[in-house]
């Protein structure tokens, strides 16, 4: 274990040197739309390497069921993308843990390494494929709008929601289509609160993910009196790994396994995303 702390030490301590010899365009980690991200697995060889060195995958998550949730009194996260993780942290031999950041914040979160992959249901937005190395799109998605049930009839397509207040989950792809729509909308930490704000009546509807919406919403949910009406944008989901790092494909080759030996239809099936799964042999 001392070996390993004094190797994390100086790899640590190569990156910053070498960050200081660099030009600063290319290693500033920014969160806007031009954030490029440098990191020691691009600079000093394998993220693989490094992360089965430290024994831990550590995955960013947000609450977001079905992909990355907890169930009612428990403290374990669990969904499709949770139970994934896990699969993959086997593949490598280490522990998985998660932790709960801000979603506008992952790409910093991943270039400063408090993270080691983004996994939560992730849109492959131009983004995040610029400023990420991401694994190959394994589920389709889109964003809907979310309303109550009385309102659903009134408000059926793009022309007449234009009159909504939305809530919309901050950095997300829901967020991105309320500006390309121009919809007057209210920024929030997740899409639960988002689903909360239109349950108290806080904004008019709310846009989440298809796959969410699936889970959260209608009969026999905490959101009974909601549904969801017009579908905004079509999308595929992907992991996020640092810049440069062989993580992406490590996960893609493990994915691909999993859908050959049947263990990942099984486990989409368990969450019921299975209609969403993208053929990735």
């Amino acid at each position: 274990m001392k070996m390993k702390l004094i190797g994390g030490i100086l790899a640590a301590a190569m990156v910053v040197a070498m960050a200081g010899c660099g030009s600063s365009a290319s290693n500033d980690v920014k969160s806007d739309s031009s954030a490029t991200v440098v990191t020691a697995s691009a600079q000093a060889g394998s993220d693989v390497d490094y992360i089965k060195d430290k024994g831990t995958l550590i995955v960013g998550v947000t609450d977001f069921a079905p992909m990355d949730y907890k169930e009612d009194g428990a403290d374990e996260w669990v969904g499709f993308d949770a139970d994934l993780a896990k699969k993959v942290g086997e593949d490598l031999g280490v522990k998985v843990e998660f932790v709960e950041i801000d979603w506008d914040s992952k790409i910093l979160e991943l270039g400063n390494k408090s993270i080691d992959v983004v996994w939560n249901g992730m849109t492959l937005t131009s983004e995040v494929t610029n400023a990420m190395e991401c694994t190959k799109a394994y589920l389709k998605n889109a964003q809907v709008v979310v309303l109550p049930k009385d309102k659903a009839e009134k408000y059926a397509d793009k022309d007449s929601v234009k009159e909504l207040s939305f809530a919309v989950e901050t950095g997300s792809a829901g967020e991105e289509a309320a500006k390309d729509e121009g919809f007057n909308y209210n920024s929030v930490e997740s899409q639960a609160n988002a689903l909360m704000e239109v349950k108290s009546g806080t904004s008019d509807a709310c846009i989440i993910d298809l796959l969410m919406a699936g889970a959260m919403i209608g009969d026999g949910t905490d959101f009974a009196n909601l549904t969801h009406t017009v579908e905004l944008t079509s999308e595929e989901y992907g992991i996020g790994c640092r810049k440069g790092s062989d993580l992406a494909a490590f996960i893609d080759k493990s994915l691909a396994s999993y859908e050959k030996d049947g263990s990942l239809k099984e486990l989409a099936e368990k969450y019921g995303v299975q209609e969403s799964l993208i053929g990735l042999n």
